[in-house]
């Protein structure tokens, strides 16, 4: 839905919160490949809202709002699977336009993106910028889908594992996977699996996710 409304005040308060996990600012849109990257972010992570029309240092530059619009749909429609579904306001500051896309996190992720023609990547919002998801967090949005078992058994291997976990350091998947001898694929399925029945938290140490127990 679109609509048009002068109201400065609503974007001054929403500029100055800055760009961050859930706000992003867009000085124009030129190609819907790059923008389907921020709405997969979005629709994978929390949601979000996109500003377009807005320079990173926070000044409005305006939009052409009907070409961006029209490729933001593009983006949600062709460079998105499944589609992102958004919503969309037109808003006016010192006699220029600002449009905003407001994107829900998905309820089927994961949600990819075709960032380069026929490679399609799911990807994460963290702070205020866009990077690839890890499998592990892949194979937990896939369990989601699924119903959780009424009960949880550790095999042998995923003891291990937890008490690796439990010796207080955050460890990667590539870390683990060297200690208990084990695909880095299989460990990520293992790791999603702990993720789903709220056993481990992650952190992100320089684009690098690593894992650890909950308190």
């Amino acid at each position: 839905m679109e609509n048009s409304v002068v109201m400065p005040k609503y974007l001054h308060q929403l500029i100055m919160m800055g760009e961050g996990e859930t706000l992003d600012f867009k000085y124009s849109i030129s190609d819907p490949r790059k923008i389907a990257i921020t709405l997969s972010a979005f629709a994978n992570t929390r949601g979000g809202t996109l500003l377009i029309g807005i320079r990173d240092n926070g000044t409005v530059a305006g939009s052409n709002y009907q070409e961006d619009a029209h490729m933001l749909h593009a983006a949600a429609e062709l460079y998105c699977r499944p589609h992102v579904d958004f919503s969309l306001n037109t808003w006016k500051a010192s006699g220029k336009y600002v449009l905003e896309a407001i994107i829900q996190r998905s309820a089927h992720r994961p949600v990819m993106a075709e960032a380069v023609q026929g490679e399609w990547r799911a990807y994460m919002r963290r702070n205020d910028e866009n990077f690839p998801a890890p499998g592990v967090f892949i194979q937990f949005w896939k369990m989601e889908e699924t119903p959780i078992e009424e009960r949880y058994n550790h095999t042998p291997r995923e003891q291990k594992v937890f008490e690796l976990l439990n010796e207080g350091r955050n460890l990667s998947v590539s870390q683990l996977a060297r200690a208990v001898d084990v695909h880095p694929k299989e460990m990520s399925t293992l790791l999603a699996k702990f993720m789903r029945w709220g056993l481990i938290d992650y952190e992100f140490d320089q684009g690098i996710a690593r894992y650890k127990l909950l308190n």
